[in-house]
């Protein structure tokens, strides 16, 4: 998936020209790996129902299949021949079950010459067997960074370690979270008390040694709605997917085959794979309250989990509290307290500000990002024209050789008038009771993206299954003039099937369509001339800018009330991956039909960033057994990268599709997060339980006594302003004059180190620091005064960061955020 094929200089192959005397000899042989265009066996016939009135696929055993085999294998044999120079290569097999392809000993200049044949897809030399988790590992570094650090590898990475994750269950039957015998654990968590529950779909056996503690709780769910038995499973197990998604992004096993429809999509693991897994299920598909997810919280504290994953939360801001002083914030708080890493979603409200439903600084509030892989689909047109769109899907048939007959859906209307005239049963593929299913057999539909996708009643489920049942050859699902722009995912389709979300693309197929298409007086279709056929989508490209801030992703300023007012606390905290998604899922899919049955899927959401993270801090807490939760947030925190995979500062996506902009701290708080680095910081900020009352107390929208009754705890100390909460980052939001913030650090590192401190001060404020320069023993403490000027006024936040660069090589960075209001206190 992620491979790329790797060539020598040219001016190395003269000098073995030179000396060899042809290349042949001189260029060293590698293994290739060739997908090729067309249908394998698994798909051959079963990307479609055939039509068969009884609509059973056909029978892969069968010789139609058999012979289509043989016909792969003869074309593979047939392109190498013609391609190559004989004897300058060796087939070792072919694909032709899941994949459509072969595997080659070859030279890289004969590797070039198959990227330019004809019908092939992808060359990509094997670079060894290597982790992809949704290739986030691979994008993150940690195959050969952190995994490797101290001599290990992903078979120890996150030993003894427990993560505890607060979500919809587990699929305990999945691969990601199997028991390997012949490679027992060998982590001490004697710390961790958890025991298992059983239930529907989730035996004894289920807590296996990888999961090692299972628990539900739904005394909230079951008195606030009627739980459906056949997916609410009042026990662990995951009916919804999202929970399973969660716990393999985090600590799923290393090398687990990514297989959907047929197609391998690579090997997935989770960011700490040998982690242990504690499952506390709190949120069913009819129903999820806060009653069950803070019980959850505190059973997790209690049983002793190292890490806690909070994918799940509110959507709002408490109504009749402020932000901090809410069940969920208190209990995160608690958890805290209790020397519990919590990390938590940032929200899905994205990209509008103050938008994140992570408030507190004791929980690590994460954003989502993408990476630099895509599944780009594109459809063929009769004319030549190649539009873009989105769709995981294999090709139509024949596809580079045959074109298909394309179908506006509303022209192959039934003329009976049976059914209602609206947009599902005319437009949108909703019916199949509604198309003539002698107009649509073997063609490619156009189905329209109109009022029910709107208002959330249409599906593209429903367009499958109509697609199934009336033979389509593939679907095209385009943007509707009168709504403009859409939002598309990419989805395994288990036909030939492709989203158009842009407009402009979508009337160019619409175009095409009309002009080839023959209709009578009143409108009604005679001749369908126009062709089309689907590309493969399901083969990944890694290019482009990487990462981006996701539309959907959460943004800043965080706030205190429901009023939103601004306070002195960076979020989101960190920015991880959280952007089409491949992890572990559970068939059942309670709530996304069109993913029922699937073992794996793409998924995106500020909850599938939050685990990456989780995982992370997991890796640091084994190398950095005595570490806080404050210390390992501080170190994710500092050694974070604001600047994408090209050198450029992080851009965000906007609100219209295709828009970016320069990020800020409120797109990604300290940036992108750094396993490597989050190891070995150098300097750490700790905070402790006693220091976030303090905070608590010194902030004007909260009294004494709202603190006492929300923590227990009484407002005997007070920070001089609430900035000086010992964070990793700095904010004020509202400055006038001038105020001096402190920061503790801590060196964290084995030798004594010499920083020099520097600051890019935010537009209308100047920064001063005292000391400009220090050394610090390990262990050491060194305080830092922080002046912050106000040189003018402005009308909105900017932004700045302090660098502390050590004479050892660590850069320990403090985002710096700041509203100035006027010059004069």
């Amino acid at each position: 998936m992620a491979g790329r094929a790797s060539v020598m200089p040219p001016i190395f192959f003269l000098a073995l020209i030179v000396s060899v005397g042809f290349v042949s000899f001189a260029e060293e042989r590698a293994l290739y790996m060739v997908l090729m265009e067309g249908d394998p066996v698994a798909f051959h016939g079963g990307s479609r129902i055939s039509s068969r009135e009884d609509g059973r696929r056909l029978d892969p055993n069968s010789e139609v299949f058999k012979a289509h085999a043989k016909r792969l294998v003869d074309s593979h044999d047939q392109l190498l021949q013609s391609a190559l120079e004989t004897r300058s290569y060796s087939k070792l097999y072919s694909f032709k079950h899941i994949v459509n392809g072969f595997a080659v000993h070859t030279t890289p200049s004969q590797a070039e010459k198959l990227k330019a044949a004809a019908g092939v897809k992808l060359v990509e030399r094997d670079r060894g067997a290597k982790l992809m988790t949704t290739y986030t590992p691979e994008f993150l570094g940690l195959p050969q960074g952190a995994w490797t650090h101290d001599g290990g590898d992903d078979r120890s990475a996150g030993e003894g370690i427990v993560i505890g994750f607060v979500d919809s269950g587990i699929n305990p039957t999945h691969p990601s979270f199997a028991y390997d015998p012949l490679h027992p654990f060998t982590g001490n968590i004697s710390h961790f008390l958890g025991s298992c529950e059983t239930g529907p779909r989730f035996p004894a056996s289920s807590c296996n040694g990888k999961i090692v503690s299972a628990k539900f709780f739904s005394a909230g769910a079951e008195a606030a709605a009627t739980l459906n038995s056949t997916v609410d499973f009042l026990s662990p197990f995951d009916a919804v997917g999202h929970g399973s998604h969660v716990a393999s992004t985090a600590a799923g096993n290393a090398g687990v085959p990514v297989v959907v429809n047929g197609y391998y999509y690579g090997e997935a693991s989770g960011m700490a794979p040998r982690a242990r897994i504690a499952v506390y299920k709190a949120v069913y598909p009819t129903v999820g309250t806060l009653t069950d997810v803070v019980s959850a919280i505190d059973q997790a504290i209690l049983d002793g989990v190292d890490i806690l994953t909070l994918s799940v939360g509110p959507d709002e801001p408490p109504e009749d509290t402020v932000t901090f002083l809410s069940a969920y914030d208190i209990a995160m708080l608690s958890a805290r307290r209790a020397g519990v890493f919590v990390v938590q979603a940032t929200g899905n409200q994205g990209p509008g500000i103050s938008s994140v439903v992570s408030y507190s600084p004791w929980a690590v509030g994460v954003a989502s990002s993408g990476t630099d892989r895509t599944y780009p689909g594109s459809i063929l047109l009769g004319n030549g024209t190649k539009i873009e769109g989105v769709g995981l899907s294999g090709p139509t048939f024949g596809y580079g050789l045959l074109l298909h007959k394309l179908v506006l859906a509303k022209d192959a209307v039934k003329a009976d008038g049976t059914f209602p005239r609206t947009p599902p049963y005319v437009e949108e593929c909703q019916y199949s009771e509604a198309l003539d299913h002698n107009v649509v057999l073997d063609s490619i539909v156009i189905c329209t993206f109109s009022e029910g996708f709107y208002n959330g009643t249409s599906t593209l489920t429903a367009i499958i299954n109509t697609a199934k049942g009336l033979g389509f050859m593939g679907f095209i699902l385009v943007a509707n003039p009168a709504y403009g722009d859409f939002i598309a995912e990419p989805i395994p389709f288990v036909v030939p099937g492709i989203l158009v979300p842009n407009l402009t693309n979508s009337q160019v197929i619409l175009q095409y369509y009309e002009q080839e298409t023959h209709k009578e007086e009143k409108g009604f279709a005679t001749r369908f001339a126009a062709k089309a056929a689907i590309g493969e989508g399901r083969v990944a490209s890694f290019m482009g800018q990487a990462p981006v801030v996701s539309r959907f992703s959460s943004r800043g300023p965080d706030f205190v009330n429901t009023s939103r007012t601004p306070c002195d606390v960076l979020k989101p905290d960190i920015l991880a991956p959280g952007h089409q998604i491949w992890a572990a899922w559970s068939p059942v899919s309670a709530s996304e039909p069109a993913l029922t049955g699937y073992n794996f899927a793409l998924q995106s959401g500020t909850s599938m960033a939050t685990p990456h993270v989780a995982g992370i801090a997991a890796l640091v807490k084994q190398y950095n057994p005595s570490w806080t939760p404050s210390m390992i947030a501080s170190a994710i925190s500092t050694t974070a990268t604001k600047y994408d995979t090209n050198g450029e500062l992080i851009m965000a996506e906007g609100s219209g599709i295709g828009s970016t902009y320069p990020s800020s701290h409120f797109d990604f708080g300290a940036g992108l997060v750094s396993p490597s680095g989050a190891l070995d910081p150098g300097l750490v900020l700790p905070t402790g339980y006693e220091d976030y009352i303090s905070f608590l107390c010194s902030l004007p929208e909260i009294s004494p006594a709202a603190v006492r009754n929300a923590t227990g705890e009484p407002c005997n100390n007070t920070l001089d302003h609430p900035a000086n909460l010992n964070l990793p980052s700095i904010t004020l939001s509202a400055l006038r004059g001038s105020q001096i913030v402190r920061r503790i650090f801590n060196n964290v590192g084995s030798k004594p180190e010499t920083y020099v401190c520097s600051a890019v001060s935010p537009n209308g404020t100047i920064i001063d620091l005292c000391p400009a320069w220090f050394r610090i023993a390990p262990e050491g403490i060194q305080e830092l005064h922080i002046q912050v000027k106000v040189t003018q006024a402005m009308d909105d936040f900017t932004f700045g960061e302090i660098v502390l660069t050590g004479s050892l090589n660590h850069i320990v960075r403090i985002p710096v955020s700041v509203f100035p209001v006027s010059i004069s206190k």
